[in-house]
C-alpha cells in the first residue's frame, strides 16, 4: 500500500479510538468547545464515525474491485472468443440483410472490389522492383545459392628461410656457415 492509503487507514483507526475515548471520558459533558464551535458528544461521535466509515467503505470497494478485475482477467478471454464466434454466426446468417445486422449493432462486410488488370500488373511490377531492391529471394532461390571456391592456394606458415650467399665458384652456400647441421647435436650449456 502507498503511504496515502496507510495514512488514511491510520486516520480511520485514530477516529475509532477517539470515539471510544470520547464516550468514556466526555459522557457527562453537555457541550464540547473546540474548533470555534460547540458540539455535543453525539455530534463529535457522528463526525468521527463518518470518517472511519468512509475509509471502511473505500477499502471494501477496493477489495470488491480487485475481485471483479481478477474474475474479468480469468473469464474474459473465453467470453470474447464466444462473442466473436457469435458475431461471425450472425454475419453469416444475415449477410444479405444489412438492416437485420444493424439490429445486432453490426455492419455488413464490405464486398472486396476485384483488382483491374492494370492494378494487378502494377502490383506485380512493384513487388518485383521491391524484391530486386531489397535483394530478397524465395526459399527455393536461397537453396539454389551456394558458395563456389576455385583456385585455392594454401600457403603454410613457416619460419623464414635463411638468406643464401653465392660463393665465388657460383655455388650457393648458407650465409651463416657456422650454423649447425641437422645431424649435429647442440652442445649443452653449463
Amino acid at each position: 500500500m502507498g503511504n496515502s492509503t496507510k495514512n488514511k487507514s491510520t486516520e480511520a483507526d485514530l477516529a475509532t479510538q477517539l470515539i471510544a475515548g470520547a464516550q468514556k471520558h466526555f459522557a457527562t459533558i453537555a457541550a464540547l468547545m473546540f474548533a470555534s464551535g460547540s458540539f455535543t458528544l453525539a455530534q463529535v461521535v457522528a463526525q468521527l464515525q463518518q470518517l472511519a466509515t468512509l475509509r471502511t467503505d473505500v477499502d471494501t470497494a477496493k477489495a470488491a474491485l480487485e475481485a471483479k478485475l481478477a474474475a474479468e482477467t480469468v473469464q474474459a478471454p473465453a467470453l470474447r472468443t464466444f462473442m466473436r464466434a457469435f458475431v461471425q454466426f450472425v454475419k453469416t446468417t444475415f449477410s444479405k440483410s444489412p438492416d437485420v445486422l444493424a439490429d445486432f449493432g453490426l455492419k455488413a462486410n464490405k464486398a472486396k472490389t476485384p483488382l483491374t488488370v492494370e492494378q494487378k500488373a502494377a502490383a506485380a511490377a512493384k513487388s518485383k522492383a521491391t524484391r530486386s531492391a531489397r535483394g530478397t529471394k524465395g526459399s527455393k532461390q536461397k537453396a539454389a545459392i551456394t558458395g563456389a571456391v576455385t583456385g585455392v592456394v594454401v600457403t603454410p606458415v613457416t619460419a623464414p628461410t635463411p638468406a643464401v650467399a653465392v660463393a665465388e665458384g657460383g655455388t650457393s652456400a648458407p650465409a651463416n656457415s657456422q650454423a649447425p647441421s641437422a645431424t649435429t647435436a647442440p652442445t649443452p650449456h653449463s
